[in-house]
């Protein structure tokens, strides 16, 4: 039996990207069809999908969806299947997803992604789909649309990626969503005296799931709950964690077009070329161990902790090249550390993709000191390519990297360095272990050897995914 799913996100990579939720949206298709699931995915209509949907077929029609007509049309875009929103009031603006040029959230995303809801809650009804899943805030208002609509409904599903963004809005929005006044409670999209949507999807779907089992467990706790681990603990039997996975045809170092060099797990010394341009690309000069950073520069990820180490990175023999934007003052203590070591510290405020696979490839680790981290995607493609992660043990991170304690080394286990606790003095911690593991070669080579042949791709978690489904169609 072929399972007929609506994924329903916000964006989907290669066709739009600001984080991991469109690494995800974009991938997990593609690996749940050989377990039965065939995938379309429901996404606005930006700009940059509109001109990559190609023999679009209108399927169907509105005149108004919260005050603006919409189109949906299906077709194939850059080889996804996808239902874009063509609603130009909405979507066909200039900036990113969420927010304009200057760097300001839309002041009607409210609207645009209760569009998105409601398009999804429509389409799943009337185009024969079995099952919708719903990708954080933004999607979550399909389930809740679905909830009070009439007739037969395909089953529900929501991930949460990130429980920090909760899409909360002023209650003065409740009247325009066209739901009934009992929507608007505990047991609806109530959430703290204003409207949730992330709220909303996480009452009304029929089972939640996170990036990770670890995170699973952290959400019920107030320090990772943000507000909703009442929630999650009354609806702890429908909430599951399955981890992510990564694209491992697009992050492969046998064949990626990004790097100086290829290789693979046989031919490690090949990433030395990878490692020089890396040197080159940021300007580092001498020796010792290449760290990497290729992040959102925030409090979350921990940056703050980061740039406070960053003296003790180059004391004790480290480089650092750092790829990443966000936080100004964050971004001004990176490039004044740089300032004061020019050869040893390396920054680049932005983000490239190219230039983050080639990071991947010719660093000897990434740095992830994140204070919480739902599933984390750097550190598998780290993983992936040979460059050792050094983590906080939190989230996903601490599913997926096995650390380099006695015990693991001497049984050729280990993948990475974990660290608890996101501090100045754990960091330099964590770093002056990965600078002593550097210094013995074979077992800086075993690590990454270690961590090169784990399995990082969708393969298992596809197989978890596609069996909630259908789970969840069976009831």
């Amino acid at each position: 039996m072929t399972v007929k799913a609506l994924s329903v996100a916000s964006e989907v990579f290669p066709l739009v990207k600001t984080g991991g939720l469109a690494d995800v949206a974009g991938a997990l298709p593609a690996a749940l069809k050989p377990h039965g699931v065939e995938t379309v995915t429901l996404i606005p209509g930006y700009p940059a999908v509109m001109r990559e949907l190609s023999r679009g077929e209108v399927v169907r029609t509105y005149t108004d969806v919260i005050g603006a007509p919409m189109r949906a049309i299906r077709g194939n875009a850059r080889g996804i299947d996808v239902i874009a929103l063509d609603a130009p009031a909405l979507y066909a603006r200039d900036g990113g997803p969420y927010a304009d040029p200057a760097g300001r959230d839309w002041p009607d995303n409210w609207r645009r992604y209760a569009a998105l809801g409601i398009a999804a809650a429509d389409l799943a009804r009337t185009q024969g789909f079995d099952i919708v899943h719903a990708h954080d805030w933004q999607g979550a208002m399909a389930p809740v649309y679905l909830r009070f609509s009439d007739g037969a409904k395909p089953k529900a599903l929501v991930t949460i990626h990130n429980m920090a963004f909760p899409g909360r809005f002023e209650a003065s929005i409740f009247p325009a969503l066209k739901l009934p006044p009992a929507a608007y409670a505990i047991d609806g999209v109530e959430f703290y005296g204003g409207v949730g949507f992330l709220k909303g999807g996480l009452w009304a779907a029929d089972a939640v799931t996170t990036v990770s089992p670890t995170y699973a467990e952290e959400i019920l706790k107030p320090e990772f709950g943000m507000g909703f681990e009442g929630l999650i603990a009354a609806r702890r039997k429908s909430v599951f964690g399955i981890v992510n996975g990564i694209d491992t045809a697009i992050w492969n170092p046998a064949a990626d077009p990004a790097l100086a060099s290829i290789f693979d797990v046989e031919t490690l010394e090949l990433r030395a070329e990878n490692r020089s341009a890396v040197e080159t690309a940021f300007g580092l000069t001498g020796d010792g161990p290449i760290f990497c950073v290729v992040s959102r520069l925030t409090l979350q990820k921990g940056m703050d902790v980061l740039a406070d180490v960053a003296d003790a990175l180059v004391e004790t023999g480290g480089r650092l090249a750092l790829l990443g934007s966000g936080d100004p003052a964050l971004e001004a203590a990176f490039r004044t550390a740089a300032l004061r070591h020019p050869g040893r510290i390396g920054v680049k405020i932005g983000y490239d993709e190219k230039l983050s696979h080639r990071m991947q490839g010719g660093a000897d680790a990434i740095l992830i000191p994140s204070r919480f981290e739902p599933c984390g995607l750097t550190q598998l493609c780290g993983l992936r390519y040979g460059c050792v992660p050094i983590a906080a043990r939190t989230g996903g991170l601490a599913d997926t990297i096995i650390d380099a304690n006695a015990a693991a080394l001497s049984a050729g286990v280990a993948t990475g360095i974990l660290f608890d606790g996101v501090a100045t003095e754990s960091l330099a911690r964590a770093i002056r272990r990965a600078v002593e593991i550097f210094a013995d070669a074979p077992a800086w080579r075993a690590l990454q050897v270690q961590g090169m042949t784990a399995d990082v791709s969708w393969s298992a978690s596809a197989k978890a995914y596609a069996g909630l489904y259908a789970r969840l169609i069976k009831g």
